[in-house]
């Protein structure tokens, strides 16, 4: 028997289109240093570094979280509230949990 992730019913999945290749993912982010990517098969063949990595591609690759333009993309929908987050979570004067930039906490995995 499957479970339903619960998690998601509270905070859904936001597809993140990266500003480089233009492969879209989906993209949920619990706060500042947790971020979930699902990559599908149609973003895996469009992603140029995904292609590239060892496994040519493969969705079930587990060594490949995500390339440096889709961090750069979640991390801007990140900032710019494109991603939802979990109340509370936002940085303040651009800056995330801890003090490190934002920017930097929106893509730490």
């Amino acid at each position: 028997m499957i479970r339903p992730d619960n998690r998601l019913a509270d905070l859904p999945m936001t597809p993140v289109e990266c500003q480089r290749c233009h492969a879209t993912v989906q993209v949920r982010k619990s706060s500042w240093q947790q971020t979930s990517v699902q990559w599908d098969e149609a973003g895996a063949r469009t992603c140029l570094e995904r292609r590239s990595s060892p496994s040519g591609g493969s969705i079930r690759d587990t060594d490949f979280f995500t390339c440096a333009g889709l961090r750069e993309s979640i991390a801007q929908a990140a900032l710019s509230g494109e991603i939802p987050m979990v109340e509370g979570s936002a940085p303040r004067g651009g800056r995330g949990p801890a003090g490190a930039p934002a920017e930097e906490r929106a893509v730490t995995q």
